[in-house]
């Protein structure tokens, strides 16, 4: 073992007792090589940003669990890569509601048209209302607010999975409810 092998075990350990000094030295020492990396699979310096500061806030929040079996620093890219995984995968699923609502707005160009799109954008409001009170306020705060996960994380003080979970959970809801209802009011128009 190397003295930079050792440096980083020692450090490692005193970060599992909950040293900052040994956090904030993880961080000096790997924060921009992260950075880096999670920006050559972005292409996105904020999202690089956000995933390389989800990672190590991960890393304090759960240090007294650390179970690291590999070396430090492959722990920490494999983290990264996971949080790009799972990012891209939570913005696949949004996309395709928003494609849905640009598609509504962009396919109406006639005057009497104007009434559906009315109806449905007032559908959609209305079945906004009546998600779950905690699904609600996590999906306006994402879609009307356009706070990130993690930012809605830490101001309703849950779990970034628990964002993502209610994020999903009102797509789900709201696809299924919209869906139908729009399909009948653009019936009552055709009719």
């Amino acid at each position: 073992m190397t003295n930079a092998e050792k440096d980083i075990t020692i450090l490692l350990k005193n970060l599992i007792k909950g040293d900052e000094k040994a956090y904030m030295s993880l961080i000096d020492i790997y924060y921009q090589k992260l950075f880096g990396y999670a920006y050559s699979l972005t292409n996105d310096s904020a999202l690089a940003e956000d995933i390389v500061q989800n990672v190590f806030m991960r890393v304090w929040e759960t240090r007294k669990k650390l179970n690291i079996k590999e070396s430090v620093k492959s722990f920490l890219y494999k983290s990264v890569y996971n949080d790009f995984v799972n990012s891209y995968r939570k913005k696949q699923s949004s996309i395709v509601l928003d494609q849905i609502f640009y598609d509504t707005l962009n396919s109406f160009t006639e005057p009497e048209e104007t009434n559906l799109l009315n109806e449905k954008l007032a559908l959609i409001k209305s079945e906004i209302e009546l998600l779950p009170t905690k699904c609600k306020q996590v999906f306006l705060l994402s879609k009307e607010e356009g706070l990130t996960n993690i930012e809605i994380s830490e101001y309703l003080s849950i779990s970034k999975k628990a964002v993502e979970a209610h994020i999903t959970n009102a797509f789900t809801i709201l696809r299924e409810r919209t869906d139908i209802k729009i399909k009948q009011a653009e019936n009552n128009i055709d009719n």
